[in-house]
């Protein structure tokens, strides 16, 4: 197992300890797992970058590894309160549909890369700032009033991002693969 996906896995395994430390309002230890899972994703993208050590496997857990970090986070911040129910919706709606555009493409035989869009990017990081933003409220109070702007931005980019997954789906299908 080579370094960048190790630090893959590593970021899968802080997912319940995130988890954990959010249930029991944990808030700032939440925060610093949150932080470190970032720096993990990070170092496993530079390091498979400068290592030249890029594998398929790499390609499909990270991407999974963001989503399952991302949808803890906005699950339990959404029944908590602290992000809106329709966000949470939003955010966890485009990943299953991602997920299942992805699934039909491999049952119709086509041969999906798990490559995101500069789109796609900029929306896993607007969900990560704002998750972080809301986890570090007592830190950083002054910040809040950018929240609302935030969900905005979050909200029009995952749905964007999600409607040009269907576009690219739909045209890859249309193509034969």
């Amino acid at each position: 197992m080579n370094l960048p996906n190790s630090l893959t896995i590593f970021r899968i395994l802080l997912i319940p300890v995130f988890l954990i430390l959010l249930l029991y309002g944990r808030r700032q230890e939440a925060f610093g797992v949150f932080l470190a899972a970032g720096i993990t994703d990070a170092l496993d993208g530079l390091s498979a970058r400068l290592l030249g050590q890029r594998t398929k496997l790499g390609a499909y857990l990270d991407p999974v590894a963001d989503k399952l970090l991302l949808a803890t986070a906005f699950v339990v911040l959404g029944a908590k309160g602290e992000l809106p129910l329709w966000l949470t919706v939003v955010v966890i709606a485009r990943d299953l549909l991602i997920l299942l555009g992805f699934a039909i493409l491999v049952m119709a035989s086509c041969r999906p890369v798990a490559q995101p869009t500069p789109l796609s990017k900029a929306t896993t990081v607007s969900q990560v700032v704002l998750v972080a933003l809301v986890l570090a409220r007592e830190i950083l109070p002054s910040l809040m009033p950018l929240a609302p702007y935030l969900i905005g931005l979050v909200a029009a980019l995952t749905c964007v991002s999600g409607l040009q997954y269907i576009y690219l789906g739909t045209k890859i299908l249309e193509e034969g693969g």
